[in-house]
């Protein structure tokens, strides 16, 4: 995105480039997780995702429509994108009322309060999935176990929720080993969590269908992945007793998803190359925060808001040369 922002010289080119085909590239790139979800959920992470998909679109074209009195801009695919995300960041069995809540704070609140597409300061997805994890978080963390033989409707806990009861009892994680999933069942998603966090593997090629069309740069997920790995890194060598390597904390819960399909929202992040690695260095910085010392097991949510606030900031001091001005 920064290079979009370099002026060069003329004569200019259109670049056929416009928000619908970038939105739905955005959509192209979530399908194989969420197709890999489906098969992993059954047929309950389609439901949520259809439901999430269809409120959010319908929220946007009502308030547009009825309450903003303009035409709807339901056709650009962002609310398509909003239900996905917000699906993504949900359990595959929560009940659809509250999908539907999810989804009206999402582009009610996250989104068209600030004036709709271009406007909005915070990711919408993340806004209604915070908004949920605090209005019902019995539902938002009842995960379904994995098994062979599908999804057991019995619930349990996430790894990173494990990890999070290990530290504030201050055991040896080799005490909680044992219940953990191995690295290739994380890369997979052999575990409990949201839709979202179902398989690494796959995330990494949506981000890296993303990269190819130019939808989004590597300056964010490389900086978010990178600070997770280094932060979580330093406190399993402080005190590796305690604290679960940095391949642990990239591949479990939402860093993956977070730090290629909801950091790097092209509307809440910075516009600088420079100013991106900033954001995602802070990104990293407060997750780790927070699911080591914080109330919840995850943090990347709260993280990747709290640094949507700061972009302003990051844009005012960390901004390219002024075109024909002094460096």
């Amino acid at each position: 995105m920064s290079n979009i922002l370099t002026v060069s010289p003329s004569p200019h080119i259109h670049s056929g480039e416009s928000v619908n085909k970038i939105m739905y590239r955005v959509i192209l790139a979530m399908m194989p997780a969420l197709a890999w979800s489906v098969f992993v959920f059954g047929i309950d992470a389609l439901k949520v995702t259809l439901i999430a998909v269809a409120a959010c679109v319908a929220f946007e074209y009502l308030i547009q429509k009825y309450l903003m009195k303009v035409v709807p801009s339901i056709t650009d695919g962002s609310a398509i994108i909003t239900g996905i995300l917000l699906a993504f960041n949900v359990p595959s069995g929560l009940p659809w009322w509250i999908i539907i809540i999810g989804a009206l704070v999402s582009i009610g609140i996250g989104k068209i309060s600030f004036g709709g597409i271009g406007n909005n300061i915070f990711n919408p997805a993340l806004v209604g999935r915070v908004f949920l994890l605090i209005s019902f978080p019995v539902q938002m963390t009842s995960w379904p176990v994995i098994k062979q033989a599908g999804v057991d409707a019995v619930t349990s806990a996430t790894p990173l929720a494990l990890i999070k009861e290990s530290i504030k009892n201050s055991q040896p994680i080799s005490d909680t080993l044992g219940n953990l999933p191995g690295t290739m069942d994380l890369l997979l998603g052999n575990m409990g969590g949201s839709l979202g966090e179902v398989s690494a593997i796959l995330l990494i090629l949506g981000g890296i269908y993303m990269l190819f069309r130019k939808v989004i740069t590597w300056h964010i997920p490389v900086a978010v992945l990178g600070s997770i790995a280094l932060f979580s890194g330093i406190l399993w060598i402080v005190d590796p007793d305690l604290y679960i390597n940095p391949v642990f904390h990239i591949l479990t819960g939402g860093a993956m998803l977070g730090a290629i399909f909801m950091a790097t929202d092209m509307v809440t992040s910075p516009m600088t190359g420079k100013g991106q690695i900033i954001y995602g260095i802070g990104i990293g910085l407060i997750t780790i925060s927070i699911r080591t010392w914080g109330a919840y097991p995850e943090g990347i949510s709260f993280a990747i808001l709290l640094m949507n606030a700061v972009v302003p900031i990051i844009n005012t001091y960390v901004k390219p040369k002024r075109f024909g001005g002094q460096k």
